[in-house]
């Protein structure tokens, strides 16, 4: 009698800012079960935002069980385990007995600002700035040179900025701040990585300290010219080489789980950051493919190919992935306050009950009424880098609806949207033909419309709107010959909406245009 033949499928690990989640997919990116827990997240301080590492730790091995138990499934049914994260949240721990000298610090703590301004302000950084600066102007008419390494290196060196939200700084705080971290950080009794180092190291019982392309380059301690970590900036911040993970493809062999945490070794093959871990099931493998992903923040990203590229107009350059030996390159630009700004339309002004709620109001009223929303309520990111802005609503009248604030709302979500592709398609050269969109807030219809009417662009909405953690599960398929190829992966992304621009509306435009008055009214106001 033969037995029944069981199916293979693919685990992704997606460890979130506020949670972790474990997710199951089929070949054809089916979700055959799933399971997620929240993650406490600790403010000791204001502006101090961190998380305990052994609870990111035991609630990875609780929804990977769970995700398994809900549908009787076992290790045996896995063919690999792919891993993504948020960045730049940042653990050092002991080497031996894997216990953290300190909480994990999130990119969203700011404790490292002053930290950041003292190194930006030191001579040597100075100087390093004023001569790109220089070079830059030069070689902005000297076109070839521009093209070069040397000049993109220029550029980029021209614009060096240290955000206290990376890597780079949470580490350095802990290694000044934490008593003896940096004595046993120069002896070897210490290592540092971000959230899937945290989690690779103690999948496999502290056999492999390892991390992508992708998200070493998310940590400001990455030279993505030479590919490898930067000496120019561990010096700076004095940090020591060694405490840091060895750098790994993105679809590759980070070792097999320890059989004591689901029953049987698993092979962990694929590892991503969280971003370019959307762009990535995006399917976005050409130049000038980008994906836009809203949530709380709006992410979008750009490939551009296999050669790094040099923003001018102060987007961020980091490696979207490294898969059989080739690298590939994207810019990206954050927009911080897109889907909280609709939430707090719930939560601050209490005018609508839900974010769901937005849509159909916006759709209540043929415009907004005169109205500007500028949502810089935690001050402005891409491309205008403004922390001092502040939120603005402006062209109230008597006849103002809340209706009018709600629509104004998304499209000034849209407006932000098309700064930062304005400056992508400026500094790559590309033309971008069509956006990919995911994320939950994407699945408001008015606000994916606009923004095909406003850029005149075909827009894509998926079908699995669970981008980031597919892109993992991916990179994990590639290796072990789940998924054969990239094309491959194509044939199985469904779309499950695409938006085109429904008819030229000259007012767009001029809207757009007084929306940018608005927004030079918000800078530098706090």
């Amino acid at each position: 009698m033969t037995g029944k033949v069981r199916l293979s499928y693919i685990l992704s690990i997606d460890a979130g800012t506020t949670g972790i989640r474990s997710i199951i997919f089929d070949k054809e990116n089916n979700i055959i079960s799933q399971a997620y827990s929240d993650i406490p997240t600790i403010y000791p301080k204001p502006g101090w935002v961190e998380q305990e590492p052994k609870t990111i730790w035991n609630k990875c091995l609780q929804v990977v069980n769970e995700s398994l138990k809900n549908q009787a499934l076992n290790a045996q049914d896995i063919q690999a385990i792919g891993i993504t994260n948020q960045r730049s949240t940042s653990v050092i721990w002991d080497k031996v007995t894997g216990e953290p000298i300190y909480n994990a610090i999130s990119w969203q703590d700011m404790r490292a600002s002053d930290l950041c301004k003292e190194k930006m302000n030191t001579l040597k950084m100075r100087a390093i700035k004023g001569v790109g600066s220089i070079l830059k102007t030069l070689l902005q008419f000297v076109k070839p040179i521009s093209a070069s390494e040397f000049g993109k290196l220029m550029i980029t060196i021209s614009s060096l900025s240290i955000n206290p939200g990376t890597a780079l700084s949470n580490i350095a705080w802990m290694l000044n701040n934490i008593e003896g971290a940096k004595e046993r950080a120069k002896k070897g009794e210490i290592i540092a990585g971000t959230l899937d180092t945290w989690l690779i190291w103690n999948l496999t019982n502290a056999k492999v300290h390892a991390t992508d392309y992708s998200n070493a380059s998310s940590t400001n301690m990455y030279d993505t010219f030479k590919l490898q970590w930067s000496s120019l900036f561990l010096d700076l911040f004095d940090i020591p080489k060694q405490i840091l993970p060895e750098v790994r493809e993105s679809s590759d062999n980070y070792g097999n789980t320890s059989e004591n945490h689901f029953g049987s070794p698993i092979p962990i093959t694929g590892v991503i950051a969280d971003q370019q871990s959307a762009l990535f099931a995006e399917t976005c493998f050409t130049p000038g493919d980008i994906k836009c992903t809203h949530g709380t923040g709006t992410f979008i990203d750009m490939n551009v190919g296999s050669q790094p590229v040099a923003t001018r107009h102060r987007l961020v350059p980091l490696i979207g992935w490294s898969l059989d030996g080739q690298v590939t390159y994207m810019l990206e630009g954050y927009i911080n306050t897109t889907g909280s700004a609709v939430q707090w339309l719930c939560e601050g002004l209490q005018i609508i009950n839900d974010p769901s709620e937005a849509e159909i109001l916006a759709n209540n009223v043929d415009d907004s009424g005169g109205v500007f929303f500028v949502p810089a309520l935690q001050g402005l990111t891409s491309p205008y880098w403004d922390p001092l802005a502040r939120g603005v609503i402006i062209g109230l009248t008597r006849g103002t609806k809340k209706e009018h604030i709600v629509r104004a709302l998304l499209e000034a979500i849209a407006y932000r949207c098309r700064d930062v592709i304005t400056a992508m398609e400026h500094d790559s050269g590309l033309k971008i033909k069509s956006i990919k969109t995911d994320g939950n807030a994407s699945k408001n219809n008015f606000l994916i419309q606009f923004m095909a009417d406003l850029m005149e662009i075909e827009i894509e909405r998926p079908q699995q709107l669970e981008a980031t953690a597919l892109g993992a599960a991916y990179l994990a398929g590639l290796k072990t010959g789940y998924w054969k190829s990239m094309e491959d992966i194509k044939l199985y992304r469904k779309t499950e909406k695409t938006f085109q621009r429904k008819q030229i509306n000259p007012q767009i435009e001029e809207n757009y245009i007084k929306w940018k008055k608005a927004i030079e009214r918000s800078f530098n106001w706090g």
